[in-house]
């Protein structure tokens, strides 16, 4: 009876109020079990077999490493994609329109052209190998088109953009025969344009995983599903030691030949500290797509540096 007394008689002198951010929830938001969210996911990806895109590219590089930022000009290009791992890529020179970067990619190989630089790179689509600061640990070979000093060039964002960053970042993977998934359910805040509020939206985070080793499971991706839409809105890609290579989000979706696409698709590379802004212009889905379409020639005279 004292100690109720004393909290109330006291609890004006020892408590302090301060304003906070004033939140709104949703008026209305849709749920669904794992089971529905895994079909929705390899239906949406298993919908699109070939995509041709004009875009513009922002290309920002830096961070906390670098200690600076630097965002550069904006590059018109072209993505097509076909399934199933097709892909070209090319960037044009601001204002001039000639080729800045091509790129093509098969299943298993990819040719990356930098006229620029009359420099190229060819090797896997896949980073095999890294070094102590997880960069590609690729040794510069000789090239039967061109000369090598014996140096080798600083390492650029140019060596760990492998196709998949595009690939599996445009066209959200489905679940695989032999992968499991686990669903959570978490808020986010959202900014409201037209409001000094934030909003809380729920949503769905679906982790792709693959058994690893026994009772060991290996989270490959983990996808984040607006619950007002049912969209994606961002999808985190991971390494083997469980870290995040590639984290994409997805804005500003238009239906395109009966398909919900995000036409702002922001490609983060945490780890190589850099990122591309892809805002989609004009987007063909479905459409064919020619073999000649997905063909690349080193010209002569260039270096060639083969990754692994």
């Amino acid at each position: 009876m004292l100690f109720l007394g004393l909290s109330v008689g006291l609890t004006g002198c020892f408590k302090t109020t301060r304003l906070v951010q004033k939140t709104l929830a949703p008026e209305m938001f849709r749920s669904a079990g794992v089971e529905v969210l895994q079909k929705a996911l390899s239906d949406r990806n298993e919908a699109i077999q070939t995509l041709n895109a004009s875009v513009l590219i922002t290309l920002t590089t830096g961070g906390g490493k670098e200690g600076k930022v630097t965002e550069y000009t904006s590059f018109k290009g072209y993505i097509l994609v076909r399934k199933p791992r097709d892909l070209r890529v090319i960037m044009q020179v601001p204002v001039i329109g000639s080729e800045a970067m091509a790129m093509v990619s098969d299943v298993t190989n990819f040719t990356l052209v930098v006229p620029p630089y009359k420099k190229a790179w060819v090797g896997t689509n896949t980073i095999t190998s890294l070094d102590k600061n997880g960069l590609p640990a690729s040794p510069v070979s000789p090239s039967a088109t061109g000369t090598n000093s014996g140096k080798t060039p600083s390492r650029s964002m140019l060596e760990t953009l492998r196709p998949a960053v595009f690939f599996d970042s445009l066209l959200v993977p489905g679940v695989g025969p032999d992968e499991l998934v686990a669903m959570n359910q978490s808020m986010r805040l959202v900014k409201l344009p037209s409001h000094n509020e934030e909003m809380e939206e729920p949503d769905y985070d679906i982790a792709v995983m693959k058994r690893k080793d026994g009772k060991v499971l290996q989270t490959l991706r983990v996808i984040h599903i607006n619950r007002i839409n049912m969209l994606p809105y961002q999808q985190d890609v991971y390494d083997d030691n469980g870290q995040v290579v590639t984290q994409t989000t997805y804005d500003k979706y238009q239906e395109f030949n009966g398909q919900q696409f995000p036409t702002v698709v922001t490609i983060n590379r945490p780890l190589d500290e850099y990122s591309l802004k892809v805002q989609i212009t004009k987007l063909t889905l479905n459409g064919k797509l020619e073999d000649d379409q997905f063909e690349l020639k080193v010209p002569e005279g260039y270096l060639v540096q083969k990754m692994p």
